[in-house]
């Protein structure tokens, strides 16, 4: 035993046990540890715990996949044999807001639903399914569709995704789903003709969204515009009365800041719902702020007086012959309502005299008249404008003496509105011309037109027109309101008929340091329905409309009242006199 167990140290404290020494080379001799019984349960306990972990991580990841996609099993084997649809597009046409950041264009995704009509088998059945889903279309139009011979067929555009999942959901081979975005107009008719529509592929086709289509579809960061959707809807409704009240054509309007150019608002009636798949009626797309042509009549004086003063052979003391025709080599000039005796610069203003405009413009001469004109824009195309509906002025072809005397009170040079109210708004503001622009901020050319001196003469000028003249139902206290009316009869079949007229006015506000012009203008107005005048002058139908806007959108702009008191007072002391 002393052999097996080792010798037996002398003199040596041992723990219990330590005294055992086991010699392992003899004592496992031939033992086979791999078939250890107690080694086999660990590597088995462990294989079946991996296997475990490995059937659940199965589970939870088909769990998540089929959680996600939103099919189950048996659908998701399926997948492969349905059209594919996700309307997930990422749009590619900016929005467009007004000057506040609300919206008034922008795009949502959608979907478009084509056919391979090849691929289809039972078409009446799919023709059937389909009309369920489309109410729009009828069963013989759809089946129609599905046997063109062709590889390629639209059925419908601009799906809702109601429709677009249920069709998806039939399962149909041979149909299709392409991602499209759909341009919508929140505001509907309110700014149609500036912004314009698109067409069935989200190209522009008219107003901004033509003009700007590259840079509508080159970012995607929204294109902010200088209107203001506030400003916009008290325009149209005012002016939408005045056309239903005087039972006019149609009408325009253009408010500017004058010391940008930004347009502020604009518009003109008839107007249309830019959403409308529909081709709205003629007249109602045509943008007559920016394309319509007129003859302005007595607004053209306003740069004919400015003409005067700034030539420097006019002064305001210098009186002209108004107590007869004035008659030419072809035609008289007459006044409407004349004084019939002398008048100086400003009563030529305030009675609208043709006969002491002709005269004014007579003597200055042709040329300094068409320079002067051409510097204030009113020869050619404003086209740096951001709408594609513009239009070159009517500029005749021979300028003689009658053309001089004619275009110094109206006549023989046609022009849009927006050409108006730009030229006004140099007058104005101190003699400079800005160039009229859509977009906020935007810097556009500018030159001096007229002197600060002759500006400011001719804020006192107009606002005479608006206290003692045809303009004083625009006459808005605190808002100094300083303007010109124009009456123009229209030329039908080579003739100028005296009742169909186009009337307008043109104003700033406020005279003594003006913010804003506006212009507004009808077309064909026709004596009011409760008015007993059978007047269709711009002092009686568009002169009210515009007092009544001013007087509207001045708080919305923020504009300050400046009471006139010494006006006031007289106003008072002349209503005192005729109340005795």
């Amino acid at each position: 035993m002393a052999g097996f167990w080792g010798k037996k140290e002398t003199g040596k404290f041992y723990h219990p046990g330590e005294e055992i020494k086991i010699n392992r080379r003899s004592a496992f001799a031939g033992y086979d540890f791999a078939q250890d019984p107690l080694q086999a349960c660990k590597n088995r306990m462990l294989f079946v715990v991996c296997a475990f972990i490995l059937v659940y991580m199965t589970i939870a990841v088909r769990t998540v996949g089929v959680c996600l996609s939103g099919l189950s099993p048996q659908e998701d084997r399926a997948e492969n044999d349905l059209p594919r649809l996700k309307i997930e597009t990422s749009i590619v046409r900016s929005d467009i807001t007004d000057r506040n950041g609300t919206i008034i264009a922008t795009s949502l995704p959608t979907a478009n639903l084509f056919v391979h009509p090849r691929k289809i088998k039972d078409k009446e059945t799919v023709a059937a399914k389909l009309s369920e889903y489309l109410p729009d279309m009828l069963y013989e139009d759809i089946l129609a569709l599905l046997n063109k011979d062709a590889n390629f067929v639209y059925i419908r555009r601009n799906l809702s995704l109601a429709q677009s999942y249920r069709i998806y959901a039939l399962g149909i081979e041979g149909l299709g789903f392409e991602n499209v975005e759909k341009r919508v107009y929140p505001q509907k008719n309110l700014f149609a003709h500036v912004i314009g529509k698109t067409n069935i592929d989200n190209i522009g086709i008219s107003g901004l969204e033509k003009e700007l289509d590259d840079r509508l579809t080159a970012s995607d960061v929204p294109l902010e515009l200088s209107l203001d959707l506030g400003v916009q809807d008290t325009l149209r409704r005012e002016l939408k009365k005045a056309v239903d009240e005087y039972r006019a054509l149609g009408g325009a309007a253009i408010l500017m800041e004058v010391d940008s150019g930004e347009i502020i608002a604009m518009l003109s009636l008839p107007d249309f719902d830019p959403n409308l798949s529909l081709p709205p009626e003629t007249k109602a797309q045509f943008n007559f702020a920016t394309k319509g042509l007129y003859e302005p009549g007595s607004v053209l004086k306003v740069f004919n007086a400015a003409l005067a003063l700034e030539s420097g052979e006019i002064k305001l003391t210098d009186r002209f012959d108004a107590t007869k025709p004035l008659k030419l080599k072809y035609n008289t000039i007459r006044d409407y309502l004349g004084k019939n005796r002398w008048l100086d610069l400003e009563e030529i203003m305030i009675y609208s005299s043709n006969i002491g405009s002709a005269q004014i413009a007579l003597k200055i001469g042709q040329n300094k008249q068409k320079s002067f004109l051409r510097n204030l824009g009113l020869f050619d195309e404003i086209s740096s404008f951001e709408v594609a509906e513009k239009a070159t002025p009517g500029v005749p072809g021979r300028w003689g003496d009658a053309t001089t005397a004619t275009v110094a009170y109206g006549y023989g040079l046609s022009l849009t509105p927006l050409h108006i109210i730009s030229a006004f708004s140099a007058i104005v503001n101190g003699g400079i011309y800005h160039t009229p622009t859509l977009i906020k901020q935007h810097q556009g050319a500018t030159r001096r037109v007229v002197s600060e001196k002759t500006s400011a003469t001719m804020r006192r000028l107009l606002r005479a027109v608006v206290t003692k003249g045809s303009g004083r139902h625009a006459d808005v206290p605190g808002y100094e309101v300083a303007g010109k009316t124009g009456t123009a009869n229209k030329l039908v079949n080579g003739s100028y008929v005296d009742k169909k007229v186009m009337t307008s006015f043109v104003a700033a506000f406020p005279a003594s340091k003006p913010q804003y012009a506006i212009l507004l203008m009808l077309d064909e107005p026709k004596p009011g329905k409760d008015s007993v005048s059978t007047q269709v002058t711009a002092g009686w139908n568009i002169v009210p409309a515009a007092g009544r806007i001013i007087a509207a959108v001045a708080p919305q702009l923020n504009v300050r009242t400046n009471y006139d008191t010494t006006s006031m007072r007289n106003e008072l002391i002349e209503a005192a006199f005729r109340s005795e």
